[in-house]
């Protein structure tokens, strides 16, 4: 035990072993020791000479310690030793006290390569991180964390191989989200460490740990921590989420369908008391910006980017931007940063475009903050970062932006330029900085200025109306004219700052204004001054820095001629390029003109819009220039080699062009009318959907009414009679089926004159039965018959409302009357016998007597034989009327049936829309306790539901009552 009272720092006798052979001893005793005590004070030892003996402990004990952790892994301690000795012999920070002033020039580079070399070697055989992966997943403490460091070492040294191999690892990748939801904020912290190395330069790890919902888990630590006022570690979470998000455009869908940009806007809310910034609340809230400038950068899809600048606007980030923006007191770097993020958020997007022109300063009077930017673009004093921000946010806001366009040049037109001189305008700004003694006021002017007139000729021919007053007493000139004048005069004015870089800029913005706008390029060419300066510059042989500009006069002069219309006959296009031939030459001219593209500074203007430049010296070129240059650099070569045969085919050309554009608008003309036609047609469909929808909602409220006629119908059946409910089913199914009013008063008048004629019978009737009571003293039988006659015919007059009881009636009466006819014949024949019989007398008074009665009874029995021809025919045409009056029944009852069919298939649909309720209650109650139990507040409305139910189920019940 000699070596380990050497290295615990117990007395020993003899001489002291080296650290190699102490090294030695103690990896013989980890490899061959039975007992777990004895080799666990063996890895601890390993683990205090691991610092100060690196390479002997990494060369030697390397295998052992791994072998220690596949076989010891039910001591936790013995696994915290291993794994902390692992980490001191592949990590790569080095204790200073450990390092001689002697050896720290050559220290860093032989520090990396053993770390690299180290991690190499363990990483050779795959099982050792997929080992160390499971160890991760151990929530010991003395486990853990120091698996978590060891980890990112190896991320650290060899990246990309540990990348690979975690993610064909089962798992892998979710094993190590698990951190990120551990207590202890020690083991929280190194593992955001840990997936950011993990998540460096790797898209499909970078996918599977934002959908391990890493972005929640994220802003939930950001805002546990503070947001921008928290500490280092809001610092390692923002840098995690820009590696999650950073052209990744998977991801940033991800982020932006999560709704979590607008849980990024409370990080942006600032005090009202701005002093005091701590360092790292400055370096959080850069950070935080970054963020936001990572899904709106110009190098994302287009689509993306607008989908999170309107979601940007919609949630208020923008407006607390512009906030912070508009704020004093704060920091220079943040304030830049926060005018490079507004110009991001706003570029190419009318609606943020358009909230951004609307925003004013807070000053009296308020002034927009486009003119507060401007005048600090154009302020010398300025720091030269600020500068060049306020000039990236004044791109972006006219990017795509025509009515921004508009705007900035209707302040420098006449017309609606302030006369109180109260208000400075951002075109009196431009003009200013364009004209100023600071040539980095001129060269940023001049290019805010050529991005108002970005492919709008338009505005290209209204801003030749612009008029400047140079001096008192002198005529104004035109804006053209005064670049032109100041473009001439080259050195001769005493200017701030490069030589070249005003000619740049007013260079630039000529090319910008006459590029596809002819009738600026015949003012250009009407001032007989310039065409001899440019050829006077082209043609002359200068220095290094002066090829710049002669290549920016050399694009100028070919835009002269390639956009030349040939309305001035000094200037036509074959005279322009003969006078190149003279001056300069062909070949010399397009040498000059190769300059553009091939200087170093062009090269760094065309990889991004934003304008960053190291100095104000290399502010030479702006990026949407650089595509100018693209486009018109061959066409400007082919036509000054074109002759004049071949320039007047061109002109045809162009002619005929003209015409089929001519022809096309013409076609666009007839389209537009037959939009409008289509547009009217479709508002005039929309309105008769419109009525239709009305006329379906009276027919609603109808069907509605009908229903409670129904519902009417059905309480009167209840409370009426059998015999009631009877007729007013019938007057009620003439209301319901449509049978009009008219028809029902026709049979009610028909009833009653039958009703009439049967009175008039009995009255007849009533007679006939006079002169009966007459003979009831001859013949006894006959007074009988009589009775039963009458008490027919109070039968009859009990059932006077049925009409077969009716005609029934009538049939007795028939058999009756013919009965007593029949009677009365034979009675007159016994008389007639009598008469005639001498037996009986033959007195004269009695002969006198049996004539009168036999006359009288024979008058009687014609007047009975033609009473029953009339009811015989009046039975005949109660017959028809009976026949018509019950096929009338008969349709009624039909309709009848038809509605009570209606109303059964109305109770079935009731009742399926019943069920279907109660299942939608079903799936309510349930999805409400889902939300109960995660927390969520639900209104409850179980009272109200009830109650509706239950009026339901009223209606049902006496619907089915019904």
């Amino acid at each position: 035990m000699n070596f380990l009272r050497g290295v615990m720092g117990g007395p020993s006798a003899g001489p002291q072993p080296s650290g190699a052979e102490t090294i030695q001893k103690l990896c013989d005793r980890v490899a061959s020791s039975t007992l777990l005590d004895d080799r666990r004070d063996a890895v601890r030892a390993l683990k205090s000479l691991s610092k100060k003996y690196r390479l002997e402990v990494g060369i030697q004990a390397m295998e052992h310690l791994i072998h220690v952790l596949q076989t010891d892994r039910s001591d936790s301690e013995i696994i915290g030793y291993a794994l902390d000795t692992l980490y001191n012999v592949i990590s790569n920070d080095l204790e200073e006290e450990e390092q001689d002033d002697s050896e720290e020039e050559n220290l860093p580079k032989q520090v990396d390569d053993l770390g690299s070399q180290f991690t190499e070697i363990f990483i050779k055989q795959q099982e050792n991180v997929t080992l160390l992966l499971t160890l991760v997943e151990e929530f010991d403490f003395h486990v853990r964390w120091p698996g978590v460091k060891l980890l990112t070492s190896l991320l650290k040294q060899q990246g990309p191989q540990v990348q690979q191999i975690i993610l064909v690892s089962p798992m892998g990748v979710s094993r190590l989200m698990d951190l990120l939801a551990d207590s202890r904020e020690v083991i929280r912290n190194d593992g955001v460490l840990l997936l950011q190395q993990l998540t460096k330069s790797n898209a499909a790890i970078q996918k599977i740990v934002a959908f391990e919902n890493a972005f929640e888990r994220l802003l939930d630590i950001i805002t546990e921590e503070g947001n921008s006022d928290g500490g280092i570690v809001v610092e390692d979470c923002l840098l995690l989420l820009q590696n999650l998000l950073k052209n990744n455009n998977s991801n940033q869908n991800f982020f932006k369908e999560g709704s979590y940009i607008q849980r990024m806007k409370p990080w942006f809310e600032v005090g009202d008391d701005n002093c005091g910034w701590s360092a790292q609340k400055v370096t959080n809230l850069h950070l935080m910006l970054q963020l936001v400038r990572v899904l709106v950068s110009p190098t994302n899809p287009p689509g993306a980017t607008s989908s999170c600048q309107k979601a940007m606007f919609h949630c208020g980030l923008l407006q607390q931007l512009c906030t912070i923006l508009m704020a004093t007191g704060v920091p220079a770097d943040i304030l830049t940063e926060t005018i490079n993020t507004v110009s991001e958020v706003i570029r190419g997007c009318q609606m943020n475009q358009d909230y951004f022109a609307s925003v004013n300063a807070p000053s009296n009077p308020p002034r927009p903050a486009i003119v507060v930017l401007l005048m600090s673009m154009v302020n010398e004093r300025q720091p030269f970062v600020l500068r060049c921000a306020v000039l990236y946010c004044f791109q972006c806001f006219l990017y795509k932006n025509q009515k921004g366009q508009g705007e900035i040049v209707s302040t420098l037109l006449p017309s609606t330029i302030d006369a109180t001189g109260n208000s400075v305008s951002a075109g009196q700004l431009l003009c200013g900085g364009l004209f100023s003694t600071d040539s980095l006021s001129n060269w940023c002017a001049a290019v805010a200025l050529a991005h108002a007139l970005q492919e709008n000729a338009t505005l290209k021919e209204q801003l030749l109306r612009v008029q400047l007053a140079t001096s008192i007493g002198n005529p104004p000139v035109s804006l053209l004219q005064q670049c032109t004048n100041i473009l001439s005069q080259g050195d001769k004015i005493d200017r701030r700052g490069s030589k070249v870089q005003t000619r740049v800029g007013l260079l630039m913005l000529l090319c910008t204004w006459l590029s596809n706008c002819s009738i600026a390029v015949t003012h250009f060419l009407h001032n007989p001054a310039n065409i001899p300066f440019l050829t006077g510059q082209i043609a002359e042989n200068l220095g290094e820095e002066e090829q710049l500009v002669q290549g920016l006069c050399a694009l100028l002069l070919g835009i002269s001629i390639y956009y030349n219309d040939n309305s001035l006959e000094n200037y036509r296009k074959e005279k322009l390029k003969q006078l190149i031939e003279k001056r300069i030459g062909r070949e010399n001219f397009i040498e000059k003109l190769g300059f553009i593209s091939k200087h170093e500074l062009y090269s760094r203007a065309a990889q991004k819009p934003q304008p960053s430049f190291s100095i104000p010296d290399h502010m030479m070129f702006d990026h949407e220039f650089t595509k100018l240059v693209k486009e018109l650099e061959g066409v400007i070569s082919k036509a000054i080699y074109k002759s004049s045969e071949e320039d007047k085919k061109e002109e045809e050309v162009k002619k005929t062009l003209e015409q089929h554009d001519n022809i096309v608008t013409h076609y666009k003309k007839v389209i537009r009318e037959q939009d409008q036609e289509l547009e009217e047609l479709k508002q005039r469909i929309n309105t008769l959907t419109s009525q239709n929808e009305q006329l379906q909602a009276t027919v609603t409220q109808q069907v509605s009414q009908i229903q409670q006629h129904k519902d009417q119908y059905n309480l009167l059946k209840v409370q009426l009679g059998k015999d009631t409910q009877h007729h007013n089913s019938h007057s009620d199914t003439f209301q319901m089926n449509g049978i009009q009013m008219e028809e029902v008063s026709k049979l009610r008048e028909e009833l009653e004159e039958w009703k009439n004629k049967h009175e008039l019978l009995q009255g007849q009737l009533r007679e006939k039965d006079a002169v009966i009571e007459k003979l009831k003293s001859s013949q006894l039988e006959m007074g009988t018959t009589e009775q039963s006659s009458q008490t027919s015919k109070s039968g009859g007059l009990e059932h006077n409302n049925d009409l077969q009881k009716e005609l029934e009636m009538l049939r007795t009466q028939i058999q009756l009357q013919s009965a007593e006819i029949s009677k009365l014949q034979i009675e007159n024949q016994k008389l007639q016998n009598t008469s005639a019989d001498p037996a009986l007398g033959d007195s004269g008074a009695a002969a006198a007597n049996n004539s009168e009665v036999e006359g009288r009874l024979e008058q009687e029995i014609k007047e009975l034989k033609s009473k029953v021809k009339a009811l015989c025919e009046e039975k005949e045409s109660l017959k028809q009327h009976l026949d018509s009056s019950s096929s009338t029944v008969a349709i009624l009852q039909d309709e009848k049936s038809k509605l009570q069919q209606e109303v059964a298939e109305s109770k079935k649909e009731q009742d399926d829309l019943l069920v279907l309720l109660a299942d939608q209650d079903q799936k309510l109650s349930a999805l409400k306790i889902k939300l109960k139990d995660l927390g969520v507040p639900v209104e409850d409305e179980d009272d109200i539901e009830s109650g509706d139910q239950g009026d339901e189920d009223e209606d049902g019940d006496e619907e089915e009552q019904d």
